[in-house]
């Protein structure tokens, strides 16, 4: 007797033991230990901060790091026509601050010449050439040049060149710091 195959048009015709495998491949997924990060985009003076865990350095020379930013989202959309995003590290006390960017930032405060101040009520500083957003409060970041964007289904893998590095990051906020799951 075979294992029984995949649905063939979706989860439409999912089995009970379709559903059971999903639900496991999830939670050992959910396992995988992953940080959260804050992903600074902009275009023009359009700005955002995206609450992100799939981040991770794919490349020693030169120095790459890859984003993976949901197809139709507001920073996938910048990241490209601004070829630039910067990588918030947050301090594991920093969990709540992760909630407060999971969907556009809407609230935006500025000076009198641009500069973006605050983002959803929180102090952002502009970090490399392109004057990304990134959180005031980051244990460190990394700004970075878009090299190559990847469409690879339900995400864009967004892979960029650090251009930029600021901080001395120790203990970093981990999604099993917080009640959040994401992925699997």
């Amino acid at each position: 007797m075979s294992a029984p195959g995949p649905p063939e048009d979706g989860a439409d015709n999912a089995t009970p033991a379709d559903e059971e495998l999903d639900r496991h491949r999830r939670r050992v997924l959910w396992a995988l230990p992953t940080g959260l990060y804050l992903v600074g985009s902009r275009a023009g003076d359009e700005v955002n901060l995206m609450t992100a865990n799939l981040v991770v350095q794919v490349c020693t020379e030169p120095k790459l790091v890859a984003v993976a930013l949901e197809r139709d989202s507001v920073t996938k959309r910048l990241v490209t026509a601004g070829g630039s995003f910067a990588v918030s590290l947050l301090e594991r006390s920093d969990r709540d601050v992760v909630r407060r960017f999971v969907k556009p930032v809407t609230e935006v405060e500025r000076d009198p010449d641009g500069a973006v101040l605050a983002m959803s009520g929180h102090p952002v500083t502009e970090a490399g050439p392109d004057r990304l957003p990134v959180l005031g409060t980051a244990a460190g970041y990394l700004a970075c040049r878009l090299t190559g964007a990847e469409e690879l289904g339900s995400h864009t893998l967004c892979i960029g060149e650090v251009v930029e590095v600021w901080g001395e990051p120790s203990e970093v906020l981990r999604m099993e710091d917080t009640r959040m799951h994401y992925g699997g």
